[in-house]
């Protein structure tokens, strides 16, 4: 079997996980790691794989994963994509999802690559479950509960306002598609806490929801990757009332998230040059195997 040849760019959390889940699996194999610092530090675990600056170090990448932070997905994709190698990432903020899918699709169109984009757990695999149930139930209203656990994008978010060291965002379900957010920070020394708050809650991640900052001495302390979504649908299926449909998940964040990214990576390279979202991909274009073989199992 060709093994796909996948580069993973970044390698904080996800990227981690991402390269187990590139080990894990029977047709990709990682051709190199893509680090701010390239191999400098170089973790004991990718003793096995080149470590460089740019991506352009790397021969013959097929696909390349962004495990960066959201507001750098842009960037990165468009330095890969202009080279023809594909994208998947994981980019987070619902709101921009739309034009972002439209900034690269220009760009993937015009060198014969794919990008999928918001390609996590939500925005992502829950969004085709989103799509499926609503489907079901054309005419209806829909909830989503995320947590109790930690948002990654949010922590990293809080992570980035000046005069914060270490942060932890976590996603509290009030009910009915509403969250709380508990955001606890250690701060730099000589950090203003009313400072720093006011900065997390005028951030477009914070502004809608209900958002608490509380200052500690460890991070580390109080740090735990799970997870959870709980997804409520009761509409109607034709003219049939009180139909109800609901999905539940606990989950290890970046583990899941890379799970996805690396099912999404092999997808890349089944589509027409272009930008897509999970929705517009088949999805057992995410599995390895023969399709008849997997259409026998699973259908």
């Amino acid at each position: 079997m060709t093994k796909i040849r996948a580069a993973i760019v970044g390698y904080g959390n996800i990227g981690k996980y991402t390269l187990e889940a590139i080990e894990a699996s029977k047709d990709m194999e990682c051709v190199g790691i893509v680090r701010r610092n390239g191999a400098e530090n170089k973790p004991a675990e990718l003793a096995d794989y080149p470590v460089v600056k740019d991506i352009k170090e790397l021969k013959d990448v097929q696909v390349a994963i962004l495990a960066t932070p959201t507001r750098k997905v842009e960037e990165y994709a468009k330095q890969c994509l202009a080279l023809g190698i594909n994208t998947v990432d994981s980019f987070d903020i619902h709101t921009q999802i739309v034009d972002l899918r439209r900034s690269l699709d220009e760009v993937a169109k015009a060198n014969n690559a794919v990008s999928v984009i918001s390609a996590g757990w939500d925005p992502g695999s829950d969004s085709i479950v989103r799509t499926l149930i609503e489907s079901l139930a054309p005419k209806g209203i829909s909830y989503t509960n995320f947590g109790p656990g930690r948002s990654m994008g949010h922590s990293v978010c809080v992570r980035s306002k000046e005069g914060v060291k270490d942060a932890l965002s976590m996603t509290i379900p009030t009910g009915e598609g509403v969250h709380r957010r508990m955001v606890y920070v250690e701060l730099e020394e000589g950090a203003d806490l009313a400072e720093v708050t006011k900065a997390i809650k005028a951030d477009p991640y914070f502004a809608s929801d209900e958002t608490h900052v509380f200052q500690v001495e460890s991070v580390d302390a109080l740090n735990d990757v799970g997870h959870g979504v709980n997804r409520v649908r009761k509409g109607v299926s034709g003219k049939t009332h009180n139909q109800m449909f609901e999905f539940n998940m606990k989950i290890n964040n970046p583990a899941l998230t890379a799970q996805v990214l690396v099912n999404v990576a092999r997808a890349s390279l089944k589509q027409q040059p272009g930008a897509y979202t999970m929705i517009e991909i088949p999805v057992i274009d995410m599995l390895c195997g023969d399709k008849e073989e997997l259409i026998r199992h699973l259908v």
